[in-house]
C-alpha cells in the first residue's frame, strides 16, 4: 500500500512517463508544476493558451525551460485552451488533463461533450487524496456533483474505491459522512448512508468495506467509534471519506489545505483521460502532485 506522495511520484516515475495537456497555461502555478514534473522526469507537458504569455512567463521563472515544452497557442479564448486539450486528450496525444486558468466549469464543459468529450461513465467524480500521518486517505466528492441522490452515490464510491486500488489499497474502508451516525428519517443522507452499507454487505458494491452513517469523529477515532457503540472496520479506521454534498466536500477540502497543511491532489475519474482541477489557488507542488495521481490511475 502506497503511504505517502513520495511513495506515489516514484511509483509513477518507475512507470511510463506520461504527457499532461494544460487548458490555458498562461499562469505560474500551473507552469511551476509542468516545470517540477519535467525536472522530475514525471511528466511531460502540452501548454495550451496564450503562447505571448505563457514563453513571458517561462522567461521570467525557468528561461533554461523556454523550448522544453510544446505550446499550442489559442490566444486568451478559455473555451478553446478547453476544447482544445480535451481534443488532444481523445486523439491519444496526451494522458491527462489539468486545469490551467479556464474555470472548472468551463473544462467539464468540454470534457462532458457528448460527441467531443470524453465521458466513459454516467457520474465522473473529483476524488481528492490527502498525506494523512497514517497514510493516504481519499474524500469525494467536493468538487463535481452538487447533492448526489443514491445511485449517484455508490457511483462516486466506486471510483475513489478505484483510486484506492491504484494506491495498492485491495479493500479500502469506506465511511459515509453525515452529521450522526444513527439512522434518522429527518436526514436523507442517513438514510442513503444505510442503504448502501446494505448493498455492500450484499456485494454489490466490490472491492472494498462500507459503513454508513457515520458522523466524522466516528469514522475517523477508534475511541470515539467505541464509546458510540460501533465496532465495524471501518470505525476509527477509515481510508475514504463519502461526503453528504459539495459544499461539505468543499469546505473538508480546504481544512485540509489551510488548517491543517496536508499535502493533497485531486483526480476526476470516469472519463477516457483522468482530468485535475486543481483550485487556481493551489501551488505547483499540489498540482505536480495532482499529476502524479492522474498518472496512477493509468498504471
Amino acid at each position: 500500500m502506497i503511504k505517502d506522495f513520495n511513495e506515489l511520484l516514484q511509483k509513477v516515475k518507475n512507470a511510463k512517463r506520461g504527457t499532461v495537456v494544460i487548458a490555458a497555461a498562461q499562469t505560474e502555478s500551473v507552469l511551476d508544476a509542468a516545470i517540477l514534473a519535467k525536472n522530475e522526469s514525471l511528466a511531460e507537458s502540452i501548454l495550451v493558451g496564450d503562447a505571448i504569455v505563457i514563453r513571458e512567463l517561462l522567461q521570467k521563472m525557468a528561461p533554461e525551460h523556454l523550448q522544453s515544452f510544446e505550446i499550442i497557442d489559442t490566444g486568451k479564448d478559455l473555451v478553446l485552451a478547453a476544447k482544445t486539450a480535451v481534443a488532444l486528450a481523445r486523439e491519444n496525444k496526451a494522458d491527462i488533463i489539468l486545469k490551467g486558468k479556464t474555470e472548472t466549469s468551463t473544462l467539464l464543459r468540454a470534457v462532458l461533450d457528448k460527441e467531443m468529450g470524453l465521458r466513459i461513465s454516467e457520474v465522473i467524480s473529483d476524488v481528492l487524496a490527502y498525506e494523512h500521518p497514517d497514510g493516504i486517505k481519499l474524500m469525494s466528492d467536493g468538487g463535481i456533483n452538487i447533492l448526489p441522490e443514491i445511485s449517484e452515490k455508490v457511483a462516486i464510491i466506486k471510483n475513489a474505491v478505484q483510486v484506492a486500488h491504484y494506491l495498492e489499497n485491495p479493500n479500502p474502508k469506506v465511511a459515509i459522512l453525515s452529521a450522526v451516525e444513527v439512522v434518522n428519517p429527518k436526514m436523507p443522507a442517513t438514510i442513503d448512508a444505510a442503504l448502501i452499507a446494505k448493498m455492500n454487505e450484499r456485494k454489490q458494491i466490490p472491492g472494498c468495506i462500507i459503513e454508513g452513517p457515520l458522523a466524522f469523529d466516528n469514522a475517523v477515532d477508534k475511541t470515539a467509534a467505541l464509546l458510540k457503540g460501533i465496532s465495524s472496520p471501518v470505525g476509527g479506521n477509515a481510508d475514504i471519506m463519502i461526503v453528504p454534498n459539495i459544499e461539505a466536500g468543499n469546505i473538508y477540502g480546504k481544512m485540509l489545505t489551510y488548517y491543517c497543511k496536508y499535502r493533497v491532489a485531486h483526480v476526476v475519474m470516469g472519463t477516457k483521460a483522468p482530468i485535475l482541477i486543481p483550485s487556481r489557488a493551489d501551488d505547483g507542488e499540489t498540482k505536480m502532485l495532482c499529476m502524479a495521481l492522474g498518472l496512477a490511475s493509468m498504471l
